[in-house]
């Protein structure tokens, strides 16, 4: 299903998710590439790093080319939130999210995360301290329980009392944490996805935006999602499948841009992007390990993954590398057999 080009829809209603170690400002600009309207997240950036390291840039540099773009803090305590929060406006964010979702051992000892769910005057207070200090959305990303506090009237308490304190928009990952007993892949995977729990929060809350996130991989759940729901979120599978993302502006926000920008044509501008960095003083491999999957799916996939891995990290590699990789896919030899 593709939706008409007459809405204005607002950038949340497809995101990609903060994930630790993979969405830096590299691998935002790339997405950029594929999609121009889809809202895209920093990694989780806890308010320790940003109020006590002198290179607060090494956090918070991003590309202008990146917006909509929104700032994701892990933290617990009001004040120091509310300073950040005031960073990320200055620094030119859309959008700053608190992290109460991250079942983690190491966040859980500094009181950030899935945890808070706890502790939802807690979090009201983080919030209302947040609003107070920036203009921008301040936003909140969570579980639908935490281990034995997982009835609905836990969820719904949680963000009746949040929402209370100004928070009008809710990412929901549709799966309870385990803060014992599951490391944090396992609670991407164990928990069961509960995605009527979510529908319903919105159907309790109408005039909340809710939006979904966990075990969505295609665009067609996106669109029966979105029937129901203000927003989906996707994590894992616009990392390792991120092509999927061309064809969100025409079938989520009804762009008429088509056809979409092809694999090709997002590898030369990524090339283009890389150059850059490198005459910046960048590597190849902090790069190039972000575009592994673009052509997941295709004849010499595996040759493209399995080139760029092996030369990507070499002292002094060049851009060139991912291009001579596409080349190694022999993707003509193919179309000459057929």
């Amino acid at each position: 299903m593709t939706i008409a080009p007459t809405h204005n829809y607002p950038s949340f209603r497809f995101s990609i998710a903060p994930m630790m170690e993979w969405s830096d400002r590299h691998c935002r600009y790339f997405w950029r590439l594929l999609t121009k309207n889809a809202l895209l997240y920093t990694e989780m950036v806890t308010t320790g790093a940003l109020l006590n390291n002198s290179d607060v840039e090494r956090f918070l540099k991003f590309n202008s080319e990146e917006h909509p773009l929104a700032l994701q803090l892990g933290g617990s305590n009001p004040d120091e939130l509310a300073r950040c929060a005031a960073m990320a406006q200055q620094w030119g964010y859309d959008e700053v999210n608190l992290n109460c979702g991250c079942p983690s051992d190491r966040v859980q000892e500094g009181k950030i995360g899935a945890v808070l769910m706890t502790e939802p005057e807690l979090v009201a207070q983080c919030v209302s301290a947040m609003q107070a200090e920036c203009d921008i959305p301040v936003t909140v990303k969570h579980r639908i329980g935490v281990d034995d506090q997982d009835e609905y009237n836990d969820l719904q308490r949680f963000v009746k009392v949040v929402s209370e304190a100004g928070c009008e928009r809710f990412i929901v990952h549709a799966r309870k944490a385990w803060l014992k007993g599951l490391s944090p892949k396992e609670n991407r995977d164990i928990p069961p996805l509960n995605y009527e729990r979510v529908v319903q929060l919105k159907q309790e809350h109408t005039a909340l935006d809710i939006v979904i996130n966990g075990g969505i991989t295609t665009l067609s759940q996106c669109c029966a999602l979105l029937s129901q729901l203000d927003g989906v979120m996707i994590g894992r599978e616009a990392y390792h499948n991120p092509y999927l993302l061309a064809g969100v502006d025409v079938e989520l926000y009804g762009s008429d841009n088509r056809p979409p920008i092809t694999r090709d044509a997002a590898l030369e501008q990524f090339v283009a992007y890389c150059r850059g960095q490198i005459a910046a003083g960048q590597k190849l491999h902090h790069m190039s390990r972000h575009i592994l999957g673009l052509y997941a799916g295709e004849y010499g996939a595996r040759t493209f993954r399995r080139y760029i891995t092996e030369r990507a990290n070499q002292p002094g590699a060049s851009a060139d590398v991912l291009l001579d990789a596409r080349d190694a896919m022999g993707r003509n030899d193919r179309v000459n057999q057929i």
